[in-house]
């Protein structure tokens, strides 16, 4: 018997996801063997393998911009009480006068990463029988990758986990092995399937979204809120084909799949990081575990397929 926890992208919203992870490993007890990370997810993985929730908690309700960006593309305002995004062309065009090609620098994600993810944490992973896995879009050969803390090097894993958060064009582009790495969110936004072919016979898996859309757009009105809606548009699809591939597998091979959705949509932006929101929906996740788990969790039951589903594929 082998248990996986599986935590999707949604950057910033990922805080709601350390508190259900919370609850499910110290109130329900659940103990897991594979940990499985895509984006924000791929952040959590290591800590949650050796069930340091408590550091984890301080790290996902500290961030703040300056954290994860070394040349932010972004301008946060705050209007009738409202975050207002907005592009910080200045920033912009300086990355793009020095050659970069992206939108702006995510390096302090990366300095984060090696300050909270040590080599004696990595190769506890490794001695404790865990293993913890990210995904990550290799654009250069168009594939998905799979990257476990088994099969890789601590400097590697944690560029791994680095490249597999990085929303490109808006952050960092991963170049390594002669190779050009992305946000895993690109190709698997939900890796459910890797952990069912990684041998899991139960999953629990935390996707930061609603199940069921819930807003409509405000119209585009300038190229770059342009391409977040389209950006948004792909992995809200992406999103949903992961699952519905995730739930045939399960199907297919009598595998338990209890999916947990946010009950309410968190943010339309979630590369903004807001300490005061961020702790706020790390509280919202354990208290919505505890008190509504029916509500939160849907478990995934293979007459209840619904025929739509099962044309997508």
């Amino acid at each position: 018997m082998k248990k996986a926890l599986v935590i999707s992208g949604g950057g910033s919203k990922g805080a709601f996801a350390g508190g259900v992870a919370q609850y499910l490993m110290t109130k329900d007890l659940c103990e897991y063997d594979l940990f499985l990370g895509t984006s924000t997810g791929s952040l959590m993985v290591c800590h949650l393998a050796l069930g340091m929730l408590d550091e984890l908690k301080i790290i996902y309700t500290n961030v703040n911009q300056e954290s994860i960006f070394s040349n932010n593309p972004f301008i946060v305002k705050r209007v009738a009480g409202e975050n207002v995004v907005t592009i910080n062309h200045l920033n912009t065009l300086w990355n793009f006068l020095n050659g970069r090609k992206t939108f702006g620098e995510s390096k302090n994600l990366r300095k984060l990463i090696r300050d909270n993810v040590t080599k004696e944490m990595f190769e506890s992973i490794q001695k404790n029988n865990k293993e913890a896995i990210v995904t990550v879009s290799n654009l250069t050969s168009n594939q998905i990758e799979y990257k476990s803390s088994n099969e890789c090097s601590y400097e590697d894993f944690c560029d791994w986990i680095w490249g597999s958060c990085n929303y490109v064009p808006f952050m960092s582009l991963l170049e390594k092995d002669k190779q050009q790495y992305a946000d895993g969110g690109f190709g698997a936004l939900v890796p459910i399937r890797q952990a069912i072919l990684r041998g899991a016979t139960e999953i629990d898996a935390i996707i930061l979204e609603t199940e069921v859309s819930q807003i409509n757009k405000i119209p585009s009105k300038n190229p770059f809120s342009l391409l977040f809606d389209v950006f948004d548009f792909m992995l809200t699809h992406v999103e949903r084909h992961n699952i519905t591939i995730g739930k045939l597998a399960a199907s297919s091979k009598d595998i338990k799949l209890n999916l947990y959705y946010t009950p309410t949509v968190l943010t339309t932006n979630s590369l903004i990081f807001d300490q005061k929101l961020m702790t706020k929906w790390w509280e919202s996740g354990f208290e919505y575990a505890k008190s509504k788990p029916e509500e939160l969790m849907s478990e995934f039951r293979p007459d209840v397929l619904p025929n739509d589903e099962i044309e997508k594929v």
